[in-house]
């Protein structure tokens, strides 16, 4: 009986990772309750990713996020990034939900959190970057026909300022600093922007500090004991 609750368990577990990319830990010796939420190939908005191409789909996470603010059983959010970005959005609109987050949360850029997964890292209250890993800054692209009319360039000036303005406001970097890293025409092949590695993203102040797995679990346990000290102050 004992092994068949043990296999059910593992199957919810492994169930829950397959469909949404997410897990529970709680079986570690502070019995801290962590959601683990991966985010990985590109951000899906309103249109489907086509092909093969990994993707996250922002109507997965948004639920999984309210749950993460409602639950008494979720004491912390740990992010992994692995992202070349995607739906602008979908992307701002997910990492404005991970910021506006009461409890602890950290981010752990692994491979790569590019363009739309700059916010995604920084809307943690406590980012990593492995030193391998990858972040590039650029400007707002255009999939597509575009119409040429000022209405057009304005938009996009505009969605490009809200970015900035993100990254400004949850990391140390000023944004006329990210604007200038933006903008910057001699890092990329055909292309503006500036690719920055893993300790070059913390010496920019876009991310706190560089750092693995045990360094980001770490600081959320952490996070976490310090949350549970100002709970207990209060009862």
């Amino acid at each position: 009986m004992g092994n068949e609750k043990q296999d059910e368990k593992q199957e919810m577990k492994n169930e829950q990772i397959r469909e949404m990319g997410s897990l529970n830990l709680n079986e570690g010796k502070d019995k801290h309750k962590i959601k683990l939420l991966t985010i990985i190939g590109e951000i899906e908005g309103h249109e489907a990713v086509s092909g093969n191409a990994k993707a996250t789909k922002y109507e997965h996470l948004l639920p999984m996020l309210a749950e993460v603010e409602d639950s008494e059983e979720i004491e912390g959010l740990l992010i992994l990034l692995n992202t070349l970005g995607g739906d602008v959005e979908a992307g701002l609109s997910i990492a404005e939900m991970i910021a506006s987050l009461s409890k602890p949360t950290v981010s752990l850029v692994l491979g790569g959190s590019h363009s739309i997964g700059g916010p995604l890292a920084v809307s943690a209250k406590y980012s990593f970057i492995v030193p391998s890993g990858t972040m590039i800054v650029h400007p707002v692209r255009s999939n597509g026909m575009f119409i040429g009319v000022t209405q057009s360039l304005r938009n996009m000036i505009k969605t490009q300022d809200r970015i900035t303005k993100f990254l400004a406001g949850h990391s140390h970097m000023t944004q006329q600093r990210i604007e200038e890293l933006m903008l910057n025409p001699t890092e990329l092949v055909k292309d503006v922007g500036t690719l920055l590695e893993g300790r070059e993203a913390v010496r920019e102040g876009l991310i706190d500090e560089v750092g693995g797995m045990s360094d980001a679990l770490g600081k959320l346990h952490e996070m976490i004991d310090e949350e549970r000290k100002k709970k207990s102050k209060n009862l």
